[in-house]
C-alpha cells in the first residue's frame, strides 16, 4: 500500500514536470510550445506552432496516462507514459542537433535549457514511479480470497465417493450398498459329529447297538492264582 502511494506521487510529479516543460525554453530562447510535433518527423523549422498542436500534446497524453495508471494500479500505463515523454524528447533533441548542426549547453541562454531538462526529468520520475508501484494484481487477488467464504470441507465428486470422510484417505467406502451388511454366525466349536474334528471318543448316536467294551478302559485278564 504504501508503495503504490510513493509511486504514485512520483509518477504524477514527474507527469507535471513533463507538462510544465513546453511552457519553458528549450532551445536559444524558444519556448517547446513553439516546435509542431510535425516537426519532430519531418524536421526542425522556424514555423510558429500553436499549443494544441506542439510538442505539448503528447505529454498531455502521457499526462493523461499516468492518471489512468494511478488510478488503476497500473504499473505498465505509467511506464509507457514515461517512455512517450522520454521519446518524444530524445527524438527532439536528434531533430534540433540535424536543425542546428549540433547541440550545445550554455549558461547565456544559448543551447539547451531548462525545459529540456523538465522534460527528461519528467520522464524518468514516470518510470520510477512505475517501479515503485506494486500493481494490483497480488493485492487484489489476495482480497478476494479473503472475501471469499471458506468451507472446512469440500463434498467429494460422484467418482471418488471412497474420498470420503474428509481426510482425504483413499480406501473403501464406509457403505458400499444401500442393504445391510449379513451377520456371520458366531463360532461355536468343532462339530461333535465330524470324525475329521473328533479328537475324543464319542457315545454311540442314538438307536444304534454299540460296543460293550469300554475303549478307554478295556477289559483285562485276571491274574492267575
Amino acid at each position: 500500500m504504501i508503495r503504490n502511494i510513493l509511486g504514485s506521487l512520483v509518477a504524477l510529479a514527474g507527469a507535471a514536470s513533463a507538462v510544465l516543460s513546453p511552457f519553458r525554453d528549450w532551445y536559444d530562447g524558444r519556448a517547446g510550445q513553439d516546435y509542431r510535433v510535425r516537426d519532430l518527423f519531418e524536421g526542425i523549422t522556424a514555423t510558429e506552432s500553436g499549443v494544441l498542436v506542439s510538442i505539448l500534446l503528447p505529454f498531455l497524453f502521457a499526462a493523461l496516462l499516468v492518471i489512468a495508471g494511478v488510478v488503476l494500479r497500473s504499473r505498465i500505463a505509467v511506464a509507457l507514459a514515461g517512455l512517450v515523454v522520454l521519446g518524444f524528447t530524445i527524438l527532439w533533441m536528434v531533430r534540433q542537433g540535424q536543425a542546428a548542426g549540433s547541440l550545445t549547453v550554455g549558461g547565456d541562454g544559448a543551447g539547451l535549457q531548462v525545459g529540456v531538462v523538465n522534460a527528461l526529468a519528467g520522464g524518468v520520475l514516470m518510470l520510477i514511479g512505475a517501479l515503485l508501484m506494486r500493481g494490483r494484481g497480488r493485492g487484489a487477488a489476495r482480497a478476494r480470497r479473503e472475501r471469499e467464504p471458506v468451507e472446512p470441507y469440500g463434498a467429494p465428486p460422484a467418482d471418488q465417493v471412497d474420498m470420503w470422510p474428509p481426510t482425504q484417505e483413499p480406501g473403501m467406502s464406509t457403505h458400499t450398498s444401500p442393504w445391510p451388511e449379513p451377520e456371520v454366525d458366531p463360532y461355536t466349536g468343532p462339530d461333535p459329529h465330524d470324525p475329521r474334528t473328533r479328537s475324543y471318543p464319542q457315545a454311540p448316536p442314538p438307536g444304534r447297538a454299540g460296543d460293550p467294551r469300554d475303549p478307554v478302559h478295556p477289559p483285562q485278564r485276571p491274574p492267575e492264582a
